[in-house]
Formats: structure tokens, C-alpha cells, sequence
């Protein structure tokens, strides 16, 4: 992998390794830009098959994490991290207390960058971690309330993408209202979960999906919603297709296979390649872009950053509706697929230097 060059062709920034040998920490910040300020995005750890795939996750997500900030019209740059997940991490044997070590030491590592990276949770992290990272250093949203954070952003990152498929129905599908719109989810996680609930309460028809069978049938026997084997999801007849697992599951070979009108999820970086992308274009099934769809988190800890009112955060949230209608307005007057519309907007936002 060469890493200077993948660099300079996403418009970077720094890349930063942190190594602790007693608790076993190896992780990776990337900062893609601090144009705008300071630059917020999570912290994920997660296990990779080899190093250059860390690097080129953590990459990839620093650079959305600009462009979400930047269409969101928030005064921030984007960045990311990545812990490599230690062996046994998710096993009993590894212990709490051998956790904590390792997000104090995150933490260490975090506040040696002062103040131009600031984290909060991910894929695999929580608000505990953040608590634990907040005993070390002031560059940590997301924390507890107990703690003096804001809490778990994910209930606002879903209703930011049920107002993002609230704009697609009714600007895309024509119908003003999600009652009785068809909406697969795969993956109902955090994020996930409270999307799905936010659908089932806007009236839409639910089948949903996770790796895990347990919390896949509970939510289901919760909401009434049809359940269908994780690899069965994609391919799922619906109006709208609902990524909220790990990023890349959309790829030019599965395009053909589809058979939703539209795509809009909480996933991140949910085009494997651009070449995906173009596909559905072609195709005629509309893409919300993830980043700007999936605003509401960053949004929420933003406000954290700036002083934490919570009706301000839902507010701006609400407005994910008026960001997706704007993309599809000139997605059609360009001629353009939305996700490179996305891309536009938040490359104008940054070289104008200010939100």
C-alpha cells in the first residue's frame, strides 16, 4: 500500500500511530482536515485482516467524516480513529479492567494530538469508553450525562436518516408520508434499531436483518416486523433499502440484483467503489449519500463542542430533510449522480473556509 499516495489522492491531512505495549493498543488517527476547525469523528475498533486494510478504513472515514461536517454546516474538519482490535477482546477472559487500560492509553494518545482531532464513539465503542477516555483528556465527546457528555448520539443519527427518507419518499417515490412504505434494514444495532422504531412509528412496513439472531427476532417481535437471513437483505423486494451495517455492502456486481427504488441508510461509506454508485444511477435507484443522510451524530456532539443544548441538536438534526432534498433538486437539474452532487456541495463548503 502506498500510503503517501493515498494521501495525497484524498486530500490529506495527517495520519497519526499510537502503539502501548501494556495494554496492547495500536491504533490509527487520521486527521483528512481542519479547514473549518477542529476535526470530531469516532472511535471504531474492530479486528482487521492486516494493517493497510486499518489504514485505508481509517482513511476513507476521516475524509467522509470532512465532507458530513462540511454539507452538515458545521464549523469542524473531519477526522477518524481506528483501534485494532486486541485478541480475546470480546471474550470474557480479556475483563474490564484490561478495557479500561486500553481506552486510557487511546486516551493518551488522543490528547498528544492537542485539540486538532477530537473523538467520540463508533462501531465497537460506546459512551463508557468515552468516559474512560475523558479521565485523560478534553478532547472527547460523547461521554456519559453522568459524566458531563451528551450521551449516546445514535437515537439522533436515526432520526436524521428518517428525515433523510422522509425527503427520498416524497421527492423520489412521491409519497408524502412513510405510512405503508416498504423499508429493509440491514443491521439493527444501535443505530439501527432506533431507525427501525423511528419507521415503525412513521407507519412504514418493516423487514429487518442483523448477524446477530437474537436481537434481530426481539426487535422484530417488538415492532412486527418480517426478519430475513443477513444474506437475503440486499436483495429484499422493497421501496427502500436501509443499510445501517459496516460500510461497502453496495458493489457494482450487486446493483443488478436489487430490487428496492431507493438506498438510504445510517452505514457509513456504504459504495464499495464509485463505480457502485454509478450503477444505481444508471440503474435509476436513487442513493442518499451516507454522510449526509447519517449527519444526525455528528450534529449532536458538534453541539457538545460548542455548549450542549439538546432541542438546538434535534433541531438541526430535523433539518437532514432540507439537505437531502437540496442533493436531489441537483442531482436532477445536473444531470449528476447524488453522490457526487454530496461530494460538491462539501468540497465548495471547504475551500470557502468557513460552514
Amino acid at each position: 500500500m502506498e500510503i503517501f499516495e493515498t494521501l495525497s489522492q484524498l486530500g490529506y491531512g495527517e495520519l497519526h500511530f499510537g502503539r502501548d505495549e501494556a495494554s496492547g493498543l495500536r491504533a490509527i488517527v487520521a486527521i483528512h482536515s481542519t479547514r473549518l476547525g477542529p476535526a470530531i469523528g469516532g472511535s471504531r475498533i474492530r479486528a482487521y485482516a492486516t494493517e493497510a486494510d486499518a489504514i485505508d478504513d481509517v482513511t476513507r472515514l476521516a475524509q467522509a467524516m470532512t465532507y458530513k461536517a462540511a454539507v452538515a454546516r458545521l464549523p469542524h474538519g473531519g477526522g477518524k480513529a481506528v483501534l485494532i482490535a486486541p485478541p480475546g477482546l470480546n471474550t470474557p477472559a480479556f475483563g474490564a479492567d484490561k478495557r479500561t487500560a486500553l481506552f486510557r492509553a487511546f486516551g493518551r494518545f488522543v490528547d498528544g494530538l492537542a485539540g486538532r482531532y477530537v473523538t467520540t464513539e463508533d462501531s465497537g465503542t460506546g459512551a463508557a469508553d468515552m468516559d474512560v477516555i475523558r479521565t485523560v483528556t478534553k478532547h472527547v465527546l460523547g461521554a456519559s450525562a453522568e459524566k458531563g457528555g451528551s450521551g449516546d448520539p445514535s437515537p439522533l443519527t436515526a432520526l436524521g436518516v428518517r428525515r433523510g427518507i422522509e425527503a427520498v419518499a416524497e421527492h423520489v417515490l412521491g409519497k408524502p408520508a412513510l405510512t405503508g412504505l416498504h423499508v429493509a434494514v440491514q443491521g439493527v444495532g444501535h443505530v439501527g434499531a432506533y431507525l427501525a422504531r423511528e419507521l415503525k412509528q412513521a407507519g412504514a412496513r418493516l423487514t429487518i436483518t442483523d448477524v446477530d439472531p437474537a436481537r434481530r427476532a426481539a426487535l422484530a417481535a417488538e415492532l412486527g416486523a418480517t426478519v430475513v437471513e443477513p444474506d437475503a437483505i440486499l436483495e429484499t423486494e422493497c421501496d427502500i433499502l436501509a443499510p445501517c451495517a459496516l460500510g461497502g455492502a453496495l458493489t457494482e456486481s450487486l446493483v443488478p440484483r436489487l430490487r428496492c427504488r431507493a438506498v438510504a441508510g445510517a452505514a457509513n461509506n456504504q459504495l464499495r467503489t464509485a463505480e457502485a454508485g454509478r450503477a444505481l444511477y444508471a440503474r435509476g435507484i436513487f442513493y442518499a449519500p451516507d454522510y449526509a443522510i447519517n449527519a444526525g451524530g455528528l450534529i449532536n456532539v458538534a453541539e457538545e463542542f460548542a455548549g450542549y443544548d439538546k432541542d438546538r441538536a434535534r433541531e438541526k438534526t430535523l433539518a437532514i430533510y432540507d439537505t437531502i432534498s437540496d442533493i436531489i433538486a441537483r442531482s436532477r437539474r445536473e444531470n449528476t449522480p447524488p453522490e457526487v452532487i454530496a461530494d460538491r456541495i462539501a468540497q465548495e463548503v471547504v475551500a470557502n473556509g468557513r460552514a
